[in-house]
């Protein structure tokens, strides 16, 4: 997999979000609106517990895979 890296330079581009004129190392929204999504929208990580894969009635194993 290819490593991303940061262009030579900052790139100027108008911000996605508040259309304003930015100046930043990758295309996205500024780093005003960062901040404000941040804040407005981030919140604490947590721990998200997966459940059990179980497979439904009608799937069958694979004949190779129950082969003796």
């Amino acid at each position: 997999m290819a490593e991303l890296t940061p262009p030579p330079g900052p790139i100027e581009f108008t911000c996605p979000r508040c259309q304003r004129e930015a100046t930043e190392p990758f295309y996205g929204p500024c780093s005003t609106c960062r901040t404000t999504l941040r804040a407005v929208m981030g919140g604490e990580a947590r721990e998200v517990a997966a459940a059990d894969y179980v497979p439904k009635m009608n799937v069958t194993p694979n004949a190779v895979a129950t082969k003796d």
